[in-house]
């Protein structure tokens, strides 16, 4: 998760990337915030009018016929959807928003781009959208009642270290809206994943590079803040926050060997 000095460089605020759950015996108002949070996830802060909200789907949902996978799902599917992202955006773009909107996260590398390129050319565009709600990754993270949300900024376990900046360049905080951006005549991430490199993370307005992410100063050191998770062999022990100092050429692998402990990133500053 990015910290409050990094979020106001970047030109947004930090980000709260806090799971929405519709647990067992939910309130009123508690299912009408899952339905608000997957309106906000899926359609990218976009507003949506009263007119156009899923009203039956929304039903379905409340009287418990349906989980919040499936909600999500419907959403996506929508003639809504279609008309937001589909028809008047160029595909590339439409998927980096598919994997933004549906899993959380920044697209990795160009062969998950062709994936699902050759996927809807094939199978079309319901077997698109499916294909994020029926894999692997969408139950690992977010099960069957809990709305997708950005996780693209915390480390995970089997998360891409390159993902965190990418991440950066689809999301430019709550009061943007991905509607208004869709008129990019490519893809946000196309160069970069062509030529399977990261670009530095750089500030919305100066373009100034936020070091001790990507692009850092070398001779700096940097204070990475980790949360340690109970790995499931040994027994949980409540251990709090721990904090490294990192030289800047050994952040990147720093970084993989935490997240391979299962460790969480809560943040890095200059130390």
């Amino acid at each position: 998760m990015t910290s409050e000095t990094s979020a106001r460089l970047l030109g947004f605020e930090s980000v709260q990337s806090v799971p929405v759950e519709l647990r067992n015996n939910a309130s009123d108002g508690e299912i009408q915030g899952v339905i608000w949070a997957a309106y906000r996830q899926v359609f990218g802060n976009d507003h949506v009018m009263s007119a156009e909200r899923l009203t039956s789907v929304e039903s379905l949902l409340k009287q418990g016929y349906i989980r919040v996978r499936d909600f999500v799902r419907a959403l996506a599917l929508s003639e809504l959807y279609k008309e937001k992202f589909f028809y008047s955006t160029p595909h590339v773009r439409f998927i980096e928003l598919n994997f933004k909107h549906l899993l959380g996260r920044a697209p990795y590398d160009e062969s998950e781009i062709s994936e699902h390129v050759n996927l809807y050319v094939e199978q079309g565009y319901e077997a698109e959208i499916n294909s994020y709600f029926d894999s692997l990754e969408y139950q690992e993270n977010f099960g069957e009642q809990t709305v997708p949300y950005y996780r693209g900024f915390a480390t995970q376990r089997n998360q891409k270290t390159v993902g965190f900046g990418r991440m950066f360049q689809l999301y430019r905080g709550a009061a943007s809206s991905d509607r208004a951006r869709v008129t990019q005549r490519k893809g946000s991430l196309t160069a970069e994943l062509a030529r399977n490199s990261a670009s530095p993370v750089r500030t919305s307005t100066m373009g100034k590079e936020l070091q001790g992410v990507t692009g850092g100063a070398r001779e700096q050191l940097y204070r990475v803040r980790v949360s340690q998770s109970a790995n499931g062999r040994t027994p949980q022990v409540r251990l709090g926050m721990q904090e490294y100092l990192v030289p800047y050429e050994q952040l990147t692998p720093t970084l993989q060997r935490l997240n391979r402990r299962g460790s969480r990133i809560v943040n890095i500053t200059p130390a």
